[in-house]
């Protein structure tokens, strides 16, 4: 018997189940012969071919795109058993989670996605791949690269994978909380406590031969990959807009691997920022031109355009003062508000920039998926702190938070040395020979937007767990532990029994043959590392275990999921 679990605990990977959209001959683009790219999407388990929801959503974020290279491609959701798991499929869920996704029908169900996946490839020896995994998929992604082979795969982009790894997630205080040694593939995953995924972790995550070609997404509280405990941010993946996010990461990496000239662009915010005061105007006539074109260009996109300008918090109070913003800026309106600013003021050489560029910031309406640009047009460097206490983290706080702002600043070669760091901690770049205005144009306008790799911030204290005393004897296992967390998910072998809040177990009357029982440390809504207890006897009499659902007044065959202490589904 098990003594003190509490209630059933059933952690299930999703059933993503969508209703078809299009018929499944509008859900792949075609291509005769054998094209000169294949994207392939290996979708999550329980989803039906052609008609769920996350093929859908990556189908269009990647065709869309593709339709604009001239290439003959063709995108296709991969054929293999993505078998279920959840409440509909008790067996394969404990086996997927017990088994590392490496074991039992699930992992039976990798294999053969991976054997597909390689079968898919050899058909057009000449033809390249881009892959996309969510769930099941991403593991199948991942585990098909050693046979596929680094020249054959431009880009594997993973979704919600419960085999991330993260080594900057490792730790009381992370290093990815303090935006330190981020690992090249992690392309989204913002909770900076990420570490290894619920099923474990694929070491090394990024083989080195595929350096470059492997990139990650992760929602902020995906139970799978994130230190978090949320099933709906797994199952969220075509509503969060990550697929197309990564869609432009993927066409980006193809129309290079194609050598064509074709930018990647997304839609653009770009506010402009003036220093208006006295010393400015022949700066501002020297930058008008090449203003009216960015302007123009990201009107052309379908973006939109502001116009502030900003002085000293000594003359002006605010300094900032707004010509037109998002919503009421036209092309007309931005040339004739540029035409009609009058530098004035302005004594003493730093300027209120950091409390202008802050407000301008909070008070802008930015739009989620636009590439966000905040273009500094400026002869004088900064007060910092500022006048009214603003700071340089501040304002950089602010612009990652927002996605991030990344800050253009067009300045004097006298000035460079100050406001470099400004331009590289939020992504954007000083110029200080107007000769290359254009080029930077060019460099703003071919960005396409990127989700932050991280949120940074204090690291809340993981949950962990230590056993202090194991024995097994006559059949009987005893484990004692110590944790700091609040309660435990207790696991055996392919059975995920419960959860306790005491700090022993015993399991009686078995006889082991090499068991193992594992231990997941939960506190609020962050799990910590599974700890793993081998219960391996000289006693292999018997028949293997199949261990029996502890009874806590549960109807029978009904195996409820609880979460969050609240009853989500039943069966």
């Amino acid at each position: 018997m098990i003594q003190k679990l509490r209630g059933i605990f059933m952690i299930g990977v999703a059933i993503v189940m969508a209703c078809s959209l299009y018929a499944p001959s509008s859900l792949v683009a075609r291509a005769s012969g054998c094209p000169d790219l294949k994207v392939v999407f290996v979708r999550g388990s329980g989803a039906p071919r052609w008609e769920n929801a996350d093929y859908l959503s990556f189908y269009q974020s990647v065709d869309e795109k593709l339709a604009r290279t001239g290439l003959n491609y063709e995108i296709i959701d991969l054929d293999y058993p993505a078998v279920s798991v959840g409440l509909n499929n008790i067996g394969v869920t404990l086996g997927a989670y017990i088994g590392g996704g490496e074991a039992y029908e699930f992992g039976e169900s990798i294999n053969a996605g991976v054997t597909n996946l390689v079968k898919l490839s050899k058909e057009c020896p000449d033809t390249k791949l881009a892959i996309g995994g969510y769930s099941q998929g991403a593991m199948v992604a991942l585990k098909s690269l050693g046979d596929l082979g680094p020249s054959k795969v431009i880009y594997v982009a993973t979704f919600g994978d419960p085999k991330i790894y993260l080594p900057e997630g490792e730790g009381i205080m992370p290093a990815a909380c303090r935006g330190e040694n981020l690992s090249s593939y992690r392309m989204y995953v913002p909770d900076c406590q990420a570490y290894k995924g619920l099923l474990g972790a694929y070491i090394p995550y990024e083989p080195e031969t595929f350096a470059g070609k492997v990139g990650t997404w992760c929602n902020k509280r995906d139970i799978m990959c994130s230190s978090r405990f949320s099933v709906s941010d797994h199952t969220g993946y075509d509503k969060s807009g990550l697929y197309e996010d990564a869609s432009r990461v993927m066409v980006d990496r193809i129309t290079k691997s194609f050598g064509l000239d074709v930018k990647v662009t997304s839609s653009h915010d770009t506010a402009f920022l003036i220093d208006a005061t006295w010393s400015m105007e022949k700066l501002i006539d020297d930058y008008k031109e090449e203003a009216l074109r960015l302007a123009s260009e990201t009107f052309n996109s379908g973006g939109r355009v502001a116009l502030f300008t900003y002085h000293d918090l000594d003359d002006f109070s605010p300094s900032l003062i707004e010509h037109c913003n998002f919503e009421t800026c036209t092309e007309s309106m931005f040339k004739n508000e540029l035409d009609e600013i009058v530098p004035m003021y302005g004594g003493d050489i730093p300027e209120s920039l950091l409390s202008g560029s802050f407000h301008l910031m909070k008070t802008m309406k930015w739009r989620y998926g636009a590439t966000k640009s905040l273009v500094v047009l400026t002869d004088a460097n900064y007060v910092s702190p500022d006048r009214d206490g603003t700071t340089l983290d501040d304002v950089v706080t602010l612009s990652k938070s927002i996605d991030p702002v990344n800050f253009y600043i067009i300045t004097t070669d006298e000035f460079t040395d100050d406001y470099t760091e400004l331009a590289e901690r939020t992504g954007g770049k000083v110029e200080t020979d107007f000769n290359k205005l254009s080029i930077l144009t060019d460099h703003i306008m071919a960005r396409y937007d990127s989700l932050p790799r991280v949120e940074k911030g204090s690291s809340e204290p993981i949950p962990v767990l230590k056993v202090t005393y194991s024995e097994v004897d006559n059949g009987e296992a005893r484990v004692k532990f110590e944790t700091d967390g609040d309660e435990t998910l207790v696991v055996l072998n392919d059975a995920i029994l419960g959860v306790t809040n005491e700090r022993e177990i015993t399991i009686g009357g078995v006889d082991f043959k090499e068991d193992y029982l594992t231990l997941v440390p939960i506190k609020e809504d962050l799990r910590g590392e599974p700890v793993t207890v081998p219960l391996i006897t000289d006693s292999y009499g018997g028949v293997d275990f199949v261990p029996k659902v502890p009874d806590a007044g549960i109807p029978e065959g009904c195996l409820p999921i609880l979460f969050d202490n609240k009853r989500l589904a039943g069966a």
